[in-house]
């Protein structure tokens, strides 16, 4: 379904964020003050601005509140940052999601009550440290601080058992969702079902499981 969303902030966040957005066909009102930022992304965005979301008029003759989501992607302005997340609020804009530099300034975007905060450089840093930290992991979600969805590369170790045969979930408490073999996914599969070298595995599980399953097969490997 095709939902408008108000991008505040084009920096490399912003702008990406609008990018994608508009690519995974929605409607976006990409704003800043800074007008070549504005005009680079003027061509993509289904509406470009430049404006002072700093000031409540302005935001009101945008119509923010006709919005349904809006993002604040402001960068190292932190009082601009927290100044529009509040006007938003009190402006009645449903969802606002705010990018935060720190651990104090989403402390700050939450109190004043943005709806979904996001670390775009720590996560992707973390995301980062642990596809080098293994040998097999391609990609993780991370569903809750203790519980991630990973893509794991089949080790050798694996290579020509079924699900029978490694009793993955009884040994390490993970469950493998999906097997992605050779460009095919077989979703939900059946015990009898075979792993090989290369294939892609997606697992659910805790952290502490996840890891203890990569630590035994990258051993046995």
């Amino acid at each position: 379904m095709k939902k408008q969303f108000i991008v505040i902030g084009l920096g490399r966040f912003g702008s990406s964020l609008t990018r994608t957005l508009i690519a995974n066909g929605h409607e976006v009102l990409a704003v800043d003050k800074d007008e070549h930022l504005v005009q680079e992304i003027s061509s993509i965005a289904t509406h470009a601005l430049q404006a002072d979301c700093t000031d409540e008029s302005t935001l009101k003759e945008m119509g923010v509140s006709n919005f349904s989501h809006a993002i604040v992607a402001i960068g190292d302005d932190l009082q601009s940052s927290i100044l529009v997340t509040l006007l938003l609020k009190e402006l009645n804009v449903p969802r606002v999601t705010a990018k935060a530099k720190n651990d104090y300034h989403g402390k700050v975007l939450g109190k004043i009550g943005a709806d979904q905060i996001v670390y775009p450089e720590r996560d992707m840093a973390a995301r980062l440290g642990k596809q080098l930290s293994s040998n097999n992991l391609i990609d993780y979600i991370e569903l809750s601080p203790d519980y991630n969805l990973v893509e794991l590369m089949a080790p050798l170790s694996m290579n020509g058992k079924s699900l029978k045969d490694l009793n993955i979930r009884a040994k390490y408490g993970c469950t493998i969702m999906a097997i992605k073999t050779k460009g095919t996914m077989n979703i939900s599969p059946k015990a009898e079902d075979e792993i090989w070298t290369g294939d892609i595995l997606l697992i659910i599980g805790s952290n502490e499981d996840i890891s203890h399953l990569e630590d035994d097969y990258e051993r046995k490997h």
